[in-house]
């Protein structure tokens, strides 16, 4: 169960968190990754960030990249943060692909639909 300062710190944090995501990704063009949800643990020590990336076939290598600069990122975020948050919680990044979950069951859906519309104008 999370509590209410969990829920502040981890709406700042994805505030803070896509600010920052938007500056860096507007200098690397084509690339777009949005903070889709921030889950603190109980103690606020470890923030876990849900990114998703777009397009999809880059994000493996954006979620490593990210990985490897979370010390710096976590610096950037701490400046953004220092009056709010006495520590800034350790981050780690990790891929959020529901957006790729849903559209694939779209899909699935829309392809049953077709062939069961195609099933039913047969007979």
């Amino acid at each position: 169960m999370e509590t209410t300062r969990q829920a502040k710190i981890a709406r700042l944090l994805q505030k803070e968190l896509s600010e920052i995501f938007r500056m860096q990704t507007a200098k690397t063009h084509g690339t777009l990754v949005s903070v889709s949800t921030v889950r603190v643990s109980p103690d606020l020590s470890i923030a876990r960030a849900y990114l998703s990336i777009f397009p999809s076939a880059k994000a493996p290598e954006m979620i490593e990249s990210i990985n490897k600069s979370a010390k710096t990122i976590r610096y950037e975020l701490a400046k953004r943060v220092r009056y709010q948050l006495r520590k800034t919680p350790e981050l780690a990044f990790y891929l959020d692909d529901s957006l790729d979950y849903i559209e694939n069951i779209d899909h699935l859906l829309n392809t049953d639909a077709d062939t069961a519309s195609g099933d039913a104008s047969g007979d």
